[in-house]
């Protein structure tokens, strides 16, 4: 089954099963083995396309892991201009070896509860959303895998889980939402091409079966 994908982004395969050991395999020798700080993984990939899934599938593997999400980051800032604030709070503190324990400047303006937090120790932690693979956070971390998925199956179900949780409104301010969003996302994702950066491939929406614990991979290009 051959996925839609918009234009720009170049058809990934052939697509085999692995297991997510098989994967981590293959981005454990981008990090170089760090000492004193953990492997970060970045899972960037378009919208619905996968990414959370992938994410907590690949911290299952490791016993020291965290999760961050660009959306925790990006909540309240204009589109695909919070680059910095991953890069200051976030990244550059884990590469020290650091804790973090963040709390985004619109976290602060709007009374949003919490902070953005990662124990110290972690041996992996994966940062995933639109944009984790950008060009301005390249050096920052180890290893990017792009989650590829069909560009209508994505839409249906973002746009399903989007009403679901109510977060943008009604029906049709959602669909709305959605569409402006969509916008910019291929505006930025058409120039950035962060799958050119991409240690490995997995298909959000696999053309192939699959076992639990497995994923549909195909090596990148980098």
């Amino acid at each position: 089954m051959s996925l839609t994908l918009p234009a720009g982004e170049p058809h990934a395969g052939p697509w085999q099963s692995a297991p997510a050991t098989a994967l981590l395999d293959l981005l454990v020798p981008a990090g170089g083995a760090p000492t004193g700080r953990p492997l970060v993984v970045a899972v960037d990939g378009r919208s619905a396309s996968g990414k959370s899934t992938l994410a907590e599938l690949l911290s299952r593997q490791v016993s020291r892991s965290a999760v961050v999400h660009t959306d925790d980051i990006a909540w309240n800032e204009p589109y695909f201009t919070w680059g910095h604030l991953l890069a200051d709070h976030v990244l550059r503190p884990l590469r020290r070896g650091e804790a973090v324990t963040f709390r985004p400047p619109a976290w602060v303006q709007h009374g949003r509860d919490g902070s953005v937090d990662v124990p110290a120790g972690q041996d992996l932690v994966v940062v995933e959303g639109v944009g984790a693979g950008q060009q301005e956070l390249a050096d920052l971390v180890d290893a990017t895998v792009w989650v590829q998925a069909d560009f209508a199956r994505a839409e249906e179900r973002g746009i399903a889980r989007d009403i679901m949780q109510g977060v943008n409104g009604d029906v049709e301010q959602t669909v709305a939402f959605w569409h402006e969003w969509m916008a910019e996302e291929l505006t930025f994702l058409e120039r950035e091409r962060p799958w050119e950066r991409a240690r490995a491939i997995v298909a959000g929406t696999p053309p192939i079966p699959l076992d639990s614990d497995h994923v549909a991979l195909a090596q990148g290009p980098s």
